[in-house]
């Protein structure tokens, strides 16, 4: 594949169809990243929409009808037990009984240990999807979680949504 394809060039196009009025339109091509070293070496911070975040801290705001803005910073060496899941946009029953099914923090932290990965950035990040303001997401919200996530000074960040 050429470094300027997509893996899916009718992606936006489909989203768009799907979700008339949504906030994505994409008409060019995402250029795919390329990992600068070795993945056994990389570096990696992990960020979710999945609304987790250690048990104790102040609840994301699920009642609000534009969303909660604001993020939580989750220990990379925190364990299923310290964290709780304050989201209520998705069923969360699964992901109750294991954290890592939606918030793979267990399974990283075993890639680390295997030799596969390099190593886990101190803080992950996680806040909830539901964000109605797509305006206010890009330029205020996505700014500041991308300067905390470049803070951490990862080789590669693995987004996963919830």
């Amino acid at each position: 594949m050429a470094p300027s394809e997509q893996l899916r060039p009718d992606l936006w196009t489909t989203v768009n169809e799907r979700y008339p009025g949504s906030m994505i339109r994409k008409s060019d091509a995402v250029a795919l990243a390329t990992l600068g070293v070795p993945l056994e070496r990389a570096r990696l911070c992990f960020v979710s929409s999945a609304g987790v975040q250690p048990i104790g801290t102040l609840p994301f705001d699920v009642a609000h009808p534009l969303g909660d803005f604001s993020y939580r910073t989750v220990p990379s060496n925190a364990v299923p037990s310290d964290l709780e899941i304050h989201q209520l946009k998705y069923p969360s029953a699964g992901a109750t009984q294991d954290l890592n099914v939606i918030f793979p923090i267990e399974r990283l932290q075993e890639l680390v240990a295997a030799g596969r990965l390099g190593s886990l950035t101190p803080q992950f990040f996680s806040f909830i999807g539901y964000n109605m303001d797509p305006v206010r997401f890009e330029r205020d919200f996505a700014e500041r979680l991308a300067a905390a996530v470049h803070a951490q000074e990862p080789d590669v960040a693995l987004l996963a949504p919830a």
